[in-house]
C-alpha cells in the first residue's frame, strides 16, 4: 500500500468512527442494500453449487472405483466353474467397463458442461467484491466532503479559501461515487437476472448425464442376472433370499471357531 493509500484508509477509519458518534454524516442507501444482498445470496448459491458440482464428480468417480474393487474381490473368492463363480467374473468385467466409462465418457465432458461455466460465473464475484468495496470506500469520502462543506456553510471560516475548496472537493468526491454507483446499480440486476439462462444448459447437461450413468449401470448389472440360477429374481422379491442368507449366518454362528471369545 502507497503512502497516499495508507493515509486515506486512515481517513476512511477515522470517518466511520466518527459516523457512529453522529459527527459526519452517514448516508443509508436502501436501494443498493436490497441489490446488494441479493447478489449476497447468489454468490453463496453459486459458490456452494460450485462445491457440491464437484463433489458430485468425485462421488461418482469413487463409485465406479469403490464398486470395481468391490467386484474384484468377490471375483477372488471363487476358484471354479460354477455358476456363481461365472456371475462373480461377469459382475467385475461389467463395473471394469462402467469404472472405464466413468473416467472416459462422464469426467471430460462433466468438466466442460458443468465444472467449467460454474467456476466461470464464480470468477466474477472477486472483482464485483472490489468494485463494491471501492463504491463503499468513495461513499465514505463524500459523506465526509459533504459533511465539511455544510459545516462551513453552517460556520463561515476566516479562510475564504476553504469553501471553494471544499465546494471542488464535495463535486470530485460525489462524481467518483456516483459512477460506481451507477455502475452497480445498473450491472447487479443484469447479473442476477442471467443467472437462470446462464445455468439452464449446465443443469440440463448434469441431468442427462447422471441418467447415461444411471441406464448404463443398470444396463451392465442387469446382464450379469442371466448367470443366476432360475426363480433367483423372484426368490429376491419375495424376501426368500434374506431368510436363506440369514439362515446361513446362523450355521456360521453355530460353528465353534465363530463362537470363540478372546482369552
Amino acid at each position: 500500500m502507497s503512502w497516499n493509500g495508507f493515509k486515506k484508509s486512515l481517513s476512511r477509519a477515522g470517518t466511520t468512527v466518527m459516523q457512529k458518534t453522529g459527527q459526519v454524516d452517514r448516508t443509508v442507501d436502501s436501494e443498493f442494500a436490497d441489490e446488494e444482498a441479493r447478489y449476497r445470496a447468489l454468490e453463496k448459491e453459486v459458490l456452494a453449487l460450485q462445491k457440491e458440482a464437484k463433489g458430485y464428480l468425485d462421488a461418482i468417480r469413487l463409485l465406479a472405483a469403490s464398486q470395481s474393487r468391490v467386484a474384484e474381490t468377490v471375483d477372488e473368492f471363487f476358484i471354479d466353474h460354477s455358476d456363481a463363480a461365472m456371475a462373480a467374473n461377469a459382475y467385475k468385467r461389467s463395473t471394469d467397463e462402467l469404472d472405464a466409462k466413468t473416467a472416459r465418457e462422464l469426467d471430460a465432458p462433466y468438466r466442460a458442461t458443468v465444472l467449467e461455466p460454474v467456476g466461470k460465473l464464480a470468477s466474477f464475484f472477486p472483482e464485483i467484491n472490489r468494485t463494491i468495496e471501492k463504491r463503499n470506500k468513495k461513499l465514505l469520502d463524500y459523506d465526509s466532503a459533504r459533511t465539511r462543506h455544510r459545516k462551513l456553510l453552517e460556520k463561515p471560516s476566516d479562510d475564504p479559501t476553504r469553501l471553494p475548496r471544499a465546494e471542488k472537493e464535495l463535486e470530485e468526491a460525489k462524481i467518483l461515487f456516483e459512477s460506481l454507483n451507477d455502475q452497480l446499480m445498473t450491472e447487479l440486476p443484469q447479473l442476477l437476472e442471467l443467472r437462470i439462462p446462464y445455468l439452464d444448459p449446465s443443469f440440463e447437461a448434469m441431468v442427462r448425464m447422471q441418467a447415461k450413468f444411471a441406464e448404463e449401470g443398470y444396463e451392465k448389472l442387469g446382464g450379469v442376472q442371466r448367470y443366476f440360477a432360475e426363480g433367483v429374481r423372484e426368490e429376491y422379491a419375495e424376501g426368500q433370499l434374506d431368510a436363506q442368507v440369514e439362515g446361513v449366518l446362523q450355521e456360521m454362528r453355530e460353528l465353534s471357531i465363530c463362537g470363540l471369545t478372546a482369552a
